[in-house]
């Protein structure tokens, strides 16, 4: 089953897909997964009222969830990634987080910095877990239990902030600049995430190629560790890496500019489609 969540006069509704509709649900999709209401997110009515059908081409997608409790990403997860970087592998996940000002829906803009602030913005596509039940100290063998589905995020990156310290976190939290969507894809079609085919595309022309094969630490083993230093609750996404290719590690380096389309898609799933633009 795949569920998103587009914009309706101000507000959030969840959406199944069906096909080439979307059924409108009563209920956000945070709120499905808090509440484990799967039955009324495959049913087509509910109190003897049908649900709204729109055609997919009309939605105005949302960030998956537009506000989750937590946003958490994980650097240098990709083996050809590491290496391009000139870094070692590492022992243990390297995490940072974002903030829910930085998540824009599946079509939208991305807004590049002001050109006296940085032109120096990349790309990264990441598979990404979506958490469907609360999860602490669980093992890495029930790890899926507690992981409804996983969704595509592009962790657009504004490489000298990242770098001016040791921490990423300045570099990859730049406002509306975080596409995440369109939909999530359930366990259940994707089972843990492995052997999925990422691709970015930069105005039609492929600059990253890859599978989640080739992932250092997998879903299982991010969700058991994350759940050890805190609680994963219904909401909560964890981004889990981007695959060799970025403009970074290019040369000459490349970078998003204005006017520029960027194209992120993960197999299963579907694709985010964004334009690059200045701020007003």
């Amino acid at each position: 089953m795949q569920i998103g969540t587009v914009r309706n006069f101000g507000g959030h509704d969840a959406v199944r897909v069906d096909g080439d509709e979307l059924v409108r649900l009563p209920f956000t999709t945070k709120t499905l997964l808090e509440n484990q209401l799967w039955d009324a997110a495959v049913a087509d009515a509910h109190d003897g009222v049908t649900y709204e059908r729109i055609s997919i081409t009309e939605a105005d997608w949302a960030p998956l969830i537009p506000d989750p409790g937590k946003i958490i990403c994980v650097g240098l997860n990709y083996h050809e990634h590491v290496k391009e970087t000139g870094s070692e592998t590492p022992a243990a996940p390297t995490y940072f987080a974002k903030y829910t000002d930085a998540l824009i829906g599946a079509n939208d803009d991305i807004q590049l910095p002001r050109i006296d602030v940085s032109t120096s913005v990349d790309w990264e596509v990441e598979l990404t877990i979506v958490i469907g039940s609360n999860a602490r100290h669980v093992s890495a063998a029930n790890a899926l239990d507690h992981v409804a589905g996983y969704t595509v995020l592009n962790d657009v990156s504004v490489r000298d902030y990242q770098k001016r310290t040791k921490q990423f976190l300045a570099g990859k939290t730049f406002e509306s600049a975080t596409p995440v969507g369109p939909v999530m894809t359930t366990t259940d079609e994707l089972g843990d995430g492995s052997g999925l085919a990422l691709q970015t595309t930069l105005d039609g022309v492929v600059k990253q190629s890859s599978t989640t094969d080739e992932l250092v630490f997998g879903v299982r083993e991010l969700v058991a560790d994350l759940s050890a230093i805190a609680t994963l609750r219904p909401g909560d996404i964890i981004a889990t890496g981007t695959p060799s290719g970025v403009g970074a590690a290019r040369k000459p380096p490349e970078w998003l500019t204005p006017g520029a389309t960027v194209v992120c898609s993960v197999e299963g799933i579907g694709e985010l489609h964004n334009r690059c633009v200045l701020p007003e």
